[in-house]
């Protein structure tokens, strides 16, 4: 019985087997049928995986063109960045949503808050958009030594500017697209992708069960960008920046801008602005290039081509004698820039030394001709474009249509320009008559081959004025440095000669009015050095800037050129200049006064005339005195007094601190004086009979032109 009952038992386990085994069978019967129809496991084409398995491709990564300076110092390259991601739903998902937010908000460039809310997002995955793109290894590393559950990473490139904000408008920026593709988005980065453009390469092969090649592998070799080379040098741009940078800084101006060029080649060695951006973040605000883009009133730095073209032409007689003050074209009068005072009659070059707008509209309208005026403006090329290879150059204004628009030109009122169309036209200056296009791109070349693709050479655009003309004219714009009356007296440098012309721009507000104000106007210099052969040519302008009671606007210009000039000159390895001889100067710069007591007033003013001195006349009548007395060594220029009968109040306006004291030593009058450099305001007005004993009040002022440079007014009764 038990045997019967065992056997039975056995019967059934096996029957369980066999139903058990049945089944199993025709389940993967079912499943193979099932995966020979469909050709699909677990939804996944096993053509497809088996093509994954022994198809494989790769992508061969190229790299986008470097930008270099003139030396090869990298200005913007490729380099790896990875992007970041946070899984929120499944294997591996993001745990503690708060401190994952915490932790993060110390790395990246978001608030814990924005973070928090992106993890709370109903989705399975989510970035953290630019802010969470374009991580360095060190943000990478720091972030996985959180061991954050949840948080991933991938690979890929980024641009990077070695010098952050560093000549920003001209490399501009490149960026990833939609592809994540670096792509050019602002200056040259942009206009030049065609040829720093980069495109990847693949690979495709046949692999094993191992997944080994097996050989006839199909590659697509990657197309890395060419490589830019600019003109720009590391070391000069550096000085250009850091001293804009304190300017900015100290004066917190609207505009500030600094170019820096050789003018024997065209070739731009710095060039900044302010308000500026950092590439790397993309911070940008204002997307203008001023040094290219902003034309402006430029103020007495035209005055340097208004006296060039008058040298050029054989019509300029700097010891000739002129009324300084006020000048009326048509029935428009020009004032001087010290309200119209001048400085009495006073020579051509003393003019130019003053920066004087009556004696450049004179220049203009009666030595040259307008229409000759206006053929040198095209010489120049200041009535249109200079082509330079930078992307935004804009047009300008030539105003020439009215008589007292030809006038104000010549003097760098009404009529704009940019401040490359006056760097192109100083080269002319410089570079012995032969003006030169600017340029920044010197060469692109294949990183691969290392052959020059595109090679720019310097382009010689015109020769508006001779070598002769160019040399007398960089002598006369030195004295706006090195004279005492000159109003560039703050940008000397020790060691070198400059020649150069300041600018005082007044700007025009809302009201189409100009604006008034200490501060209400761009204040810029043009110069040059060493004067004999000029190296470099520098151009700097600041609007706007906020300044103390004792600052005028050339205060910070002086700081910036000063320090670009002579340090750029010295890392140049050009030479200081020799200490000229100091008797050979002094007998150029000096003069002895003749005795002119007892002579009429006419004939005593033609004989300082003729001995390059400034004669005034107090009275009528014959020379009962003078100061200085007969004899005195003075300079070249000084102010000799001469009283007669009946002596008069001249107008002082303009006049130094020692031409004041010989006055009220020679009238015998109380002199009170109140500041610093030349006079301003006089308590005793012009045309005043004086007598003994009375008191003369007069303030005084630095000479660095705080006044609009170009006062127009119609004259009284017009």
């Amino acid at each position: 019985m038990q045997m019967e009952t065992r056997k039975l038992n056995m019967n059934k386990g096996a029957g369980c087997l066999m139903l058990i085994f049945s089944l199993l069978f025709f389940l993967l019967l079912a499943r193979f049928l099932y995966i020979q129809v469909t050709g699909q496991v677990h939804g996944q084409s096993l053509e497809k995986w088996a093509e994954a398995k022994h198809n494989k491709k790769g992508v061969l990564e190229a790299m986008r063109g470097t930008i270099y300076d003139q030396h090869g110092e990298v200005l913007a390259q490729d380099t790896s960045a990875y992007k970041i991601a946070a899984v929120l739903k499944g294997d591996g998902h993001v745990k503690d949503k708060d401190l994952t937010a915490e932790k993060l908000a110390s790395v990246l460039s978001l608030s814990k808050e924005e973070i928090l809310a992106r993890l709370n997002k109903p989705a399975s995955q989510v970035e953290f958009g630019s802010e969470g793109s374009n991580l360095t290894k060190e943000q990478k590393d720091k972030i996985e030594s959180m061991k954050l559950p949840g948080i991933i990473f991938t690979d890929g490139k980024t641009r990077i500017y070695p010098n952050g904000d560093f000549a920003s408008y001209i490399l501009g920026y490149a960026k990833p697209n939609d592809q994540d593709v670096l792509e050019g988005n602002f200056g040259i980065e942009k206009t030049l992708d065609k040829y720093l453009h980069a495109e990847n390469g693949s690979i495709a092969y046949k692999g094993d069960a191992r997944g080994l090649a097996t050989g006839n592998e199909k590659i697509v070799p990657p197309k890395n960008g060419k490589d830019v080379y600019l003109t720009i040098d590391q070391h000069i741009q550096s000085f250009l920046e850091d001293a804009m940078n304190t300017a900015a800084k100290q004066y917190e101006p609207s505009m500030l801008l600094g170019v820096v060029a050789d003018p024997k080649t065209g070739k731009i060695l710095a060039m900044s602005s302010r308000p500026s951006f950092d590439p790397n973040k993309r911070d940008i605000s204002y997307f203008l290039n001023d040094p290219i883009a902003y034309a402006y009133e430029p103020g007495s730095t035209m005055k340097i081509f208004t006296l060039a073209a008058a040298v050029n032409e054989g019509v300029y007689n700097g010891q000739a004698y002129y009324q300084s003050g006020k000048y009326a074209v048509g029935n428009t009068e020009i004032k001087d820039h010290n309200g119209g005072a001048g400085w009495g009659s006073i020579t051509f070059d003393e003019g130019v030394q003053r920066s004087s707008n009556v004696a450049f509209a004179i220049l203009a309208q009666k030595q040259l001709g307008f229409d000759r005026y206006r053929q040198y403006l095209h010489k120049f090329h200041l009535d249109e474009k200079t082509g330079i290879d930078l992307p935004g150059e804009s047009k300008n204004t030539i105003l020439f249509d009215k008589e007292i628009q030809k006038a104000t030109t010549a003097f760098g009122q009404g009529s704009t320009v940019t401040p490359i169309q006056q760097i192109q036209a100083a080269t002319a200056i410089a570079n012995d008559g032969k003006m030169m296009k600017p340029y920044v791109i010197d060469r692109i070349v294949d990183a691969d081959t290392k052959k020059v693709v595109q090679q720019t050479s310097p382009e010689e655009v015109g020769k508006p004025i001779s070598k002769a003309s160019a040399q007398k004219v960089r002598q006369l714009l030195e004295t706006v440095i090195t004279s005492p009356k000159g109003t560039g007296t703050a940008y000397k440098i020790d060691g070198y000669s400059v020649a150069g012309k300041t600018g005082t721009a007044q700007i025009p507000g809302p009201d189409g009015k100009y604006m008034t104000g200490k501060e209400n106007y761009i204040f810029s210099f043009l110069g040059m050095a060493p004067v004999s052969d000029p190296q470099l040519v520098v151009y700097v302008a600041i609007k706007q800037p906020k300044l103390t009671d004792t600052e005028y606007g050339a205060t910070p210009l002086a700081d910036i050129f000063k320090s670009v000039t002579k340090n750029s000159l010295q890392y140049l390895k050009i030479k200081p200049s020799e200490v000229k001889n100091p008797k050979k100067l002094a007998e150029q710069e000096n003069a002895k006064v003749p005795n002119v007591s007892g002579q009429t007033m006419a004939a005593a003013k033609a004989a300082l005339e003729k001995a390059g001195l400034t004669p005034v006349l107090l009275g009528g009548g014959s020379v009962i005195a003078q100061m200085p007395q007969s004899g005195d060594s003075v300079l070249k220029g000084d102010r000799i007094l001469l009283t007669g009968t009946d002596n008069k109040m001249p107008n002082i306006i303009g006049w130094s601190m020692r031409d004041a004291m010989n006055l009220a030593h020679t009238m015998d009058l109380q002199l009170k004086p109140s500041g610093q450099g030349y006079v301003t305001e006089q308590s005793i007005q012009e045309g005043t009979a004086v007598k003994k004993g009375d008191v003369l009040e007069v303030k005084l002022a630095p000479p660095l032109e705080p006044q609009p440079e170009a006062e127009i007014q119609k004259p009284p009764g017009t």
